[in-house]
């Protein structure tokens, strides 16, 4: 019987404390058994609470979570690099330790002022964005649309 090995994620946005971070525990959750996930920023700031609401809400707890560095990988290679910013006109980061990267723009839910009920719908929302994502991407190793293999 061979032992297949996960596949390694590192999600990025640039404070790892929502998109990311959401990123990084609905794949542990989804996808588990397929792949390693991690997450990091290039400035990176806490864990946003909302972030850890709206996931608990589905029986996800990423309250152990902590922002990461992207210095943190440095060195460390990655079978997807995957940066999950650009929404509403922020700048992405760059790590040079994957094979395969991918983008897709979510709206930072941060950048929503309002009540505390229109923040949490703000973070639900780009939350599911991310979970179909993923479940159209990534879940069963389905073809993901935009790839650069530069193994």
């Amino acid at each position: 019987m061979s032992v297949q090995t996960k596949k390694t994620v590192l999600f990025i946005c640039n404070h790892n404390s929502a998109r990311s971070q959401m990123a990084e525990g609905l794949l542990r959750s989804l996808c588990g058994e397929q792949y390693e996930a991690c997450s990091a920023g290039s400035n990176p700031r806490d864990v946003n609470p909302y972030a850890v609401k709206v996931l608990a809400e589905l029986g996800m707890d990423i309250s152990h979570h902590r922002s990461k560095s992207l210095l943190e990988f440095e060195g460390v290679k990655f079978d997807y690099v995957v940066t999950v910013c650009g929404g509403g006109g922020d700048t992405c980061p760059f790590f040079p330790g994957g094979k395969i990267y991918l983008h897709e723009d979510f709206d930072d839910p941060v950048a929503v002022d309002g009540t505390d009920s229109e923040r949490t719908e703000a973070f639900r929302k780009i939350r599911d964005e991310i979970k179909t994502w993923i479940q159209e991407s990534l879940d069963g190793n389905a073809k993901v649309a935009i790839t650069t293999d530069i193994s």
